[in-house]
């Protein structure tokens, strides 16, 4: 098992550097960029096992390896499969809860494939999946601590309800959605499956309140960092700019059938690093 994981987290490592997030980041001072790489890459790393790694009971296993793994680095342990964490530990003081609350998010989509989750486990998920990640990242970027837990809350709720609007049949590909049951309810849909609801052809009922959900995160968080001063925020702004305009492409384009896939806008985000790329 270990052996595997060791495999997993170089592959992860390997796509992390490959990912439009790792050259969002690539901006940063050398410091930091590799501390932001080094928790992208353990992100990677769980979220395959998650997606990838095999039957639930061998899932479960390599999560809970990855639990004494994060144990261990904060007990001082720094080799094995947390070993890359250890230096920006020390210098950016990561919250153990973060790293635990990240397996937790991906644990939730291995005990059960997640299926038109209550709006509350919604926002769990994504509190887990993705706030606290936000969370360990400001640490890196410098912000204050209040600023930067509530960039923390908005931003990564944008981002995460976008991907789930983006990647409805895929997600549905794979038994999953995420759409919440309120909203299917309030729609008509009931006793909800995945297959069953990517197939209706029209979603719109059931998307545009989530969409404009991720909206006002989007704007709180740009609040937010309007606050601060650029060179803190500059990775996080790009984010929110690059993931924006697949939020504005959504919203062009709407929920019905067909649903062309959205990708990220590449010239958005070069844009993007061009502008917030340089003090």
């Amino acid at each position: 098992m270990t052996a595997a994981l060791d495999l997993s987290a170089e592959r992860a490592r390997d796509r992390a550097r490959k990912s439009s997030f790792y050259r969002a980041m690539a901006i940063l001072p050398r410091e930091k960029r590799d501390a932001m790489f080094e928790i992208y890459s353990f992100c990677r790393a769980v979220d395959d096992i998650a997606d990838e790694g095999g039957d639930k009971a061998t899932k479960k296993a390599g999560l809970e390896t990855w639990r004494r793994a994060i144990d261990a680095l904060y007990a001082g342990d720094g080799a094995g499969l947390a070993s890359g964490l250890a230096a920006p530990l020390r210098r950016f003081g990561f919250s153990r809860e973060d790293f635990l609350a990240v397996i937790d998010g991906m644990e939730m989509d291995v005990e059960s494939d997640i299926v038109a989750p209550s709006a509350a486990t919604l926002d769990l998920y994504c509190d887990r999946v993705a706030s606290a990640v936000g969370r360990l990242s400001v640490r890196v970027f410098g912000m204050p601590e209040k600023e930067g837990v509530a960039l923390s809350y908005h931003l990564g709720r944008a981002l995460q309800i976008t991907n789930i609007l983006r990647d409805i049949d895929e997600d549905a590909g794979i038994g999953r959605l995420y759409l919440p049951r309120e909203n299917l309810l309030a729609a008509g849909i009931s006793d909800p499956t995945p297959e069953r609801v990517v197939n209706l052809d029209d979603l719109d009922a059931v998307c545009r309140p989530l969409l404009l959900q991720a909206k006002a995160h989007f704007d709180a968080a740009n609040a937010i960092m309007a606050t601060q001063p650029r060179e803190r925020i500059r990775a996080p702004k790009i984010m929110s700019l690059a993931y924006g305009a697949i939020w504005r492409r959504l919203d062009k384009r709407g929920f019905k059938k067909p649903r062309e896939r959205i990708g990220t806008p590449k010239l958005t985000l070069i844009g993007a690093i061009l502008r917030y790329g340089f003090f």
